[in-house]
Order: structure tokens, then C-alpha cells, then sequence
């Protein structure tokens, strides 16, 4: 089958293939609670998100971008967007837990709490599996059990919960890797390394640099370049990538019920209380009091 011919497939259509309900087009676990009697994917296909497959029991024998690999109990296994996943036998016990996200969730969620050493090793063309121990397993397991039980219902704090379960994964995983393939060297192309050290840069700066020439002039680019090398890599360009994360500190500082909407426009350095407002209302669709509303205060101890 030529590359122009394989299938490609969406989180939501792996999804409802599965008989699984849809958490997030973005982010999505899944975790098998009965054995298989059989899986709808039996030809190759692919996809643009990254994929977690952890074999909680039995074993999967796949072709993975057209390499066999038979992954078995207490196996972790990481792929990234454009693989070519083709299943080629499984157990009957077969029970497995999985993570699928998209750069979008990445970029838009959590490249504020995740250290950006922990994303080079998502751009590996490299796919080693990793053995773990049971406990190491039910450990993300129980990780994977908590984004899913946040999804389905309003509650303090959803969202930085989500997003800092998944950098726990995410920095247990490498802590892993590293451990396993210690003289494994990461290498990321030129856009990469750039779009990684705009990241860090974001991450120490943004509430008080918010101009795209400042970013650009420490990296040497133009702005223009290195808008275009950021929409390459993470599909957004430098003003969208500052925006959303002072959105996303925003959001973060809106669940503390202690803090006034004043002091939080004041924590993000922003000009006044009026300009917060018209800026998080063009980005978010909400006025900043009445997303407290709606994700604070108006969660019922039932929800809790």
C-alpha cells in the first residue's frame, strides 16, 4: 500500500471505532475495562496526533511505520503524529490503557507546566518501547483515570488539573526513557530547537514581554520568521503562542477564589482591569467574571 493511500484517522474516529464516548477532540483516554473480541482496525492507518498504548495485559503484535513490534504486559509505547500503526495480532486477554493527544492540546494547554526537555523527546524519530513495573503502570493508569474522570464533569480547577495529570505522564515517561536508553540521543530539527527555546523564553517572560520582536531579536530571526517557523511547528504563530498562555495563566488565576479580577489583571501586568477584560473576552468567548462564575463558583458539592 503507498503512503498516498494509507488511512488516516482522527482522535474522534478511533474513538467511536472503539465504542468509546469522545472526551476531547484533543485529548482522549481510553482504557479497556473487558478483553477484545476484536478490533475494527486491521489495515494500516495513521494519524496526527501522538499516541500513549500501555498493555495493562496479554500482548499486541503491531507494524509500526512498517517495523514489527510485540508489545506485551507492563509495555509502554509512544507514537507520534504521521506513524503508520498497523495491528497485526493481539491476545485474547488483551486489556490496554491509552493517551491520545494533538500538538494543539500541547501548545494550548500545558507547554507552560511541562519543562520544554520533556517535549524533545515526543519529536524522536526514534520508537523504543519501554518495560515497566506493574506499580509504574498503575500509577499512570490511575494518571489516565483522573483526566478522564475531569473531562466528563464541571469541577475547581478542571483544567490545570487535566493538564498537570498529563505532565506528570509526560515527565514520568522520560524520566523512564532516559533511564532505559541513557546514550539515546534526541535530535530535533533547526525549527524545533527554535520553536523549544521561543517556549522556554514564553514560559519566563511572557507577563512581561509580550512583543513578538523582543522574542524574535533574542533568537536573531526576524519577527516574521520566526512566526512562521513557530506556525510550523505548533500551527501557531508567535502572537497566538503569547496570547494563549497569558489566556491560560489567566484562566489559572480566575479559579482562586481569594483574587479580584483587579488583581489579577495586575498580576498579568496588563493596563487595567477594563483592557483584561476586552482581552479575555476576545479570546475566550467569557468575560473574566463570568468565566469565575461559570468554573468557580457555580460548581455544586456534588460535582466535588
Amino acid at each position: 500500500m503507498s503512503a498516498n493511500s494509507i488511512i488516516k484517522h482522527t482522535i474522534r474516529e478511533i474513538t467511536e471505532a472503539l465504542g468509546d464516548t469522545l472526551q476531547s477532540n484533543d485529548l482522549h483516554v481510553y482504557i479497556s475495562t473487558d478483553t477484545f473480541d476484536n478490533i475494527p482496525f486491521t489495515y494500516p492507518f495513521r494519524t496526527d496526533n501522538y499516541g500513549i498504548l500501555i498493555v495493562r495485559k496479554g500482548y499486541v503484535k503491531v507494524l509500526i511505520n512498517l517495523i514489527p513490534y510485540t508489545i506485551k504486559e507492563n509495555e509502554i509505547i509512544v507514537l507520534t503524529p504521521q506513524t503508520v500503526f498497523h495491528l497485526q495480532e493481539f491476545s485474547k486477554n488483551l486489556k490496554i490503557a491509552s493517551l491520545s493527544f494533538t500538538t494543539d492540546f500541547i501548545f494550548k494547554n500545558t507547554y507552560k507546566i511541562i519543562e520544554v526537555d520533556a517535549f524533545s523527546f515526543l519529536v524522536t524519530p526514534v520508537i523504543p518501547k519501554l518495560k515497566l513495573e506493574p506499580k509504574d503502570v498503575n500509577l499512570i493508569v490511575e494518571l489516565l483515570g483522573i483526566i478522564k474522570e475531569k473531562h466528563n464533569k464541571k469541577s475547581f480547577f478542571k483544567e490545570e488539573i487535566i493538564a498537570s495529570s498529563f505532565g506528570l505522564i509526560m515527565y514520568y515517561y522520560v524520566s523512564k526513557f532516559k533511564e532505559a536508553y541513557p546514550n539515546l540521543e534526541v535530535k530535533n530539527t533547526r525549527y524545533e530547537e527554535i520553536t523549544f527555546r521561543f517556549l522556554k523564553l514564553l514560559n519566563e517572560n511572557f507577563k512581561q514581554e509580550r512583543s513578538v520582536q523582543y522574542y524574535a531579536d533574542i533568537l536573531c530571526l526576524t519577527p516574521g520568521h520566526l512566526s512562521k517557523i513557530l506556525k510550523e511547528v505548533s500551527g501557531r504563530s508567535a502572537s497566538q503562542l503569547i496570547n494563549e498562555i497569558i489566556v491560560m495563566e489567566a484562566k489559572i488565576l480566575l479559579d482562586d477564589p481569594k483574587l479580584t479580577i483587579a488583581q489579577i489583571a495586575d498580576e498579568l501586568q496588563l493596563s487595567d482591569q477594563s483592557f483584561f477584560g476586552k482581552f479575555f473576552k476576545k479570546h475566550t468567548g467569557n468575560s473574566p467574571l463570568n468565566y469565575k462564575k461559570l468554573y468557580s463558583g457555580k460548581v455544586s458539592a456534588k460535582e466535588n
